[in-house]
C-alpha cells in the first residue's frame, strides 16, 4: 500500500484529467474501425480489442492518484469522442459512465491507496463489467449461444486484464520514469529515498 493521497480534486488535477480524457477519447474515436477489423476474424475476436475503451480510468487514476479521477476521465473521454462524431452516439457516454463507474469502485474498495499492477487490472475488469451490463441491458447478450457467450466474456475480460490492466499500468511507469508525473503528483517518499540511495551511489 503506497501512502494515503490527499482528498479532493484541485482544479489542477481536474485541468491533467480532462487533457488525459481528451487525448484518449481521440483514442476512442479512431478505435471502432480498429474494432471491426477484430470482427473480421469471427468468434467474437474483436472482444480482444474492447479494453481499450476503459483505458482513460486506470491511468487517469494511476497519474492523479484521487477518489473521482477514474470516473471523470472516463466520462469526460466519452463525451470527446461524442463530440467528435463518434459511430456509437450517445452510446459512448452511457457505455463511459459505467466504465467508469466500474473502474472508481475497484479504487475505492482499496480506498484509493495501491496502485499496484493487479488493483489496475481488477478496475480494468471492473470497468468491462461495467459495459457487459449495459450490454445485458441494451439486449445484445440474449441471442448469442453458450459456447459464444462464454467466448464474449473471457475475451473481453481478458483484454480488460492486458490493456486496461497492463497497458495502463506501464505507460503510467514509463511516464514516471521521464519525470512527468511530478508535475501533478508530489514526490512521496519513497521516491525520495530512491533518488537519495541513486545520489549516494553515484557519489
Amino acid at each position: 500500500m503506497a501512502p494515503k493521497a490527499s482528498k479532493g480534486l484541485k482544479l489542477t488535477d481536474i485541468l491533467v484529467t480532462v487533457v488525459i480524457a481528451v487525448v484518449f477519447g481521440l483514442i476512442y474515436r479512431i478505435w471502432g474501425p480498429v474494432y471491426d477489423l477484430f470482427k473480421i476474424a469471427g468468434l467474437q475476436a474483436e472482444q480482444l480489442s474492447y479494453g481499450m475503451w476503459f483505458i482513460a480510468s486506470t491511468v487517469a487514476f494511476l497519474i492523479i492518484r484521487k477518489p473521482g479521477v477514474a470516473l471523470l476521465a472516463e466520462v469526460a473521454a466519452a463525451v470527446f469522442e461524442m463530440l467528435t462524431g463518434s459511430q456509437y452516439s450517445i452510446d459512448s457516454l452511457t457505455y463511459g459512465i459505467m466504465q467508469g463507474l466500474g473502474a472508481e469502485i475497484i479504487f475505492a474498495l482499496f480506498a484509493y491507496r495501491s496502485y499496484s499492477l493487479i488493483v489496475t487490472c481488477l478496475a480494468g475488469i471492473g470497468s468491462g463489467l461495467g459495459s457487459l451490463a449495459m450490454d445485458w441491458y441494451k439486449g445484445y447478450l440474449v441471442e448469442l449461444a453458450g459456447w459464444n457467450l462464454t467466448l464474449y466474456f473471457v475475451f473481453r475480460l481478458i483484454s480488460c486484464v492486458v490493456i486496461t490492466g497492463m497497458v495502463a499500468y506501464y505507460l503510467v511507469k514509463a511516464l514516471e520514469a521521464t519525470g512527468v508525473t511530478r508535475i501533478v503528483r508530489p514526490v512521496s517518499e519513497a521516491d525520495r529515498r530512491s533518488l537519495h540511495d541513486d545520489t549516494i551511489h553515484r557519489g
